[in-house]
């Protein structure tokens, strides 16, 4: 008998631009012979199921159904492909936990958390073979900052927002004259941000998800930006970046990058797909983590699709492991 899946899409940032995006590389593979799938809009007007034939069904928020000719369409599991709030914070989660509905993400309290660039660092600082940057999180807009940062660390600096994604309002600091203005840049998109010092070196990201068999971890993407950092230009401007899949690493650096990721994974009790940005330093080949991304973009263009196609599964197989896995 088929299972029922509703497929999450849309939300209340910038991000639901990628997310509808995402929706429509998911809704295309997913087996039609194992799933009826019911794609619903949430954005700030509401949460809408909105058939090719009818006009938009509100959902019903007491038990996230849709009343729909006379009948009630529960769900068996919820794809949730909505990046940024409310669907990669660890809302939708608790909201999905108390109705007892499966999802394929992680769960509250690690979203809740992995949102947090600080707080995720400290949790994994002590993982083997694992380096993080050092840094500075800093809670509000004071004048004193510019003294605190100067004296911890050294130049250049990334200035970041703490939590969010898609790389919207990071900045490379080169000089100390620009830091003031790039404080002010990531402060304007959240409450926390997080300063700390650049690492040269190659930069990757890898896709890891749990299926019933366990942890596969992904072949990973080489990110080569025409701009200095991966910003939200490079990642989002076709040709701004160089993206080569599998990533150039040689036979030690690939069994270590699985080694870290996979305790990584484990670490923060993820489930689903995830994916995981670091650098290998110039030098030292040293591992550097940079973020996990727990609702990671699913377009055609991302980097999740190249790496199921590099290792040569089809989005069929690779989605229904991800369903299987939460049912």
């Amino acid at each position: 008998m088929k299972k029922t899946i509703a497929l999450l899409t849309g939300g209340t940032t910038g991000e639901w631009v990628v997310s509808v995006k995402s929706a429509v590389t998911i809704g295309q593979n997913l087996d039609p012979e194992r799933y009826d799938v019911y794609k619903i809009m949430l954005n700030e007007n509401g949460w809408f199921y909105e058939p090719a034939d009818s006009v938009k069904i509100e959902i019903d928020k007491n038990d996230f159904s849709i009343p729909l000719n006379g009948r009630k369409i529960k769900f068996d599991v919820v794809f949730i492909a909505i990046h940024g709030s409310p669907g990669e914070d660890g809302k939708l989660q608790g909201y999905f936990d108390m109705l007892g509905i499966p999802y394929t993400t992680c769960n509250a309290l690690t979203s809740a958390i992995t949102m947090n660039k600080g707080y995720t660092k400290a949790l994994v600082a002590d993982i083997p073979e694992l380096h993080v940057a050092k840094s500075l999180q800093l809670l509000e807009n004071k004048s004193d900052n510019l003294n605190l940062i100067e004296s911890s660390l050294k130049l250049p600096y990334f200035v970041k927002p703490n939590n969010g994604g898609s790389s919207i309002g990071m900045s490379k600091v080169k000089h100390i004259e620009a830091l003031n203005e790039s404080l002010q840049k990531a402060f304007d998109e959240d409450n926390q941000i997080l300063v700390e010092e650049f690492v040269e070196g190659r930069e990757f990201s890898v896709g890891v998800f749990k299926s019933k068999s366990g942890i596969t971890v992904l072949p990973a993407t080489e990110v080569i930006p025409q701009n200095e950092f991966f910003d939200f230009e490079a990642k989002y401007t076709p040709g701004a970046t160089e993206e080569i899949t599998p990533g150039r690493m040689n036979e030690e650096e690939k069994a270590r990058v699985e080694r870290i990721v996979k305790k990584v994974y484990e670490k923060l009790d993820c489930k689903g797909i995830v994916r995981i940005d670091y650098f290998l330093e110039h030098g030292t080949g040293n591992f550097y983590f940079i973020e996990i991304n727990t609702i990671p973009g699913q377009t055609a263009t991302s980097f999740i699709p190249q790496q199921v196609a590099a290792m040569g599964m089809d989005l069929k197989s690779f989605y229904t492991q991800v369903i299987e896995a939460a049912l």
